[in-house]
């Protein structure tokens, strides 16, 4: 079985019961570290669980998923995610990778900015398209994402700006 876990947004206990359980019984289990950043180092993570974590950079993620479900037919996999599993297109791509080779898959869910932002008082209701600023280089330059703040503000709706958090990148074409 693979299992996608999200984690919530702050430490280690954040994750859930059921989540606690499965990370607790999987043979391996990798952490995501690159959409996102969890304010607790591996070394906790692995104490808490009592399990050895390996960390799967964005490279690990998106080309060589295979290697993280390599043999999760047979033994159980975890992929742990801070906040929910499907804040990130990339990890809808590895469930789909991993229902193509006929692995079972289970998603365990948590929060994630996309809920939490309404502890800042603002309607979720409210919100138009979420939209992300990577970061610039000399070449490379978007404003893609400020069309969809303008759109969102001549509707009368919030926009949740995403900050990109600078990680190790494949090209600037992966900036995007």
């Amino acid at each position: 079985m693979f299992y996608l876990v999200g984690l919530g947004l702050y430490d280690e206990k954040d994750v859930t019961l059921r989540g606690h359980e499965i990370i607790k019984s999987c043979t391996r289990v990798y952490l995501e570290s690159y959409t996102s950043i969890l304010m607790v180092d591996k070394n906790r993570l692995e104490d808490f669980y009592g399990r050895a974590i390996i960390v799967a950079d964005r490279d690990m993620v998106e080309t060589d998923s295979d290697a993280i479900l390599e043999g999760a037919k047979e033994k159980d996999v975890a992929l742990l995610v801070v906040g929910d599993p499907f804040g990130a297109t990339t990890h809808t791509d590895i469930i789909l990778r991993a229902r193509s080779l006929s692995i079972p898959t289970q998603v365990i869910h948590n929060a994630s900015v996309m809920n939490a932002i309404g502890a800042c008082g603002l309607q979720l209701y409210n919100f138009g398209q979420t939209v992300s600023i990577p970061f610039w280089t000399e070449k490379w330059r978007p404003v893609s994402w400020l069309g969809r703040i303008r759109e969102n503000f001549e509707l009368g709706l919030h926009t949740l700006v995403l900050l990109d958090i600078k990680v190790k990148e494949q090209s600037e074409e992966n900036l995007a």
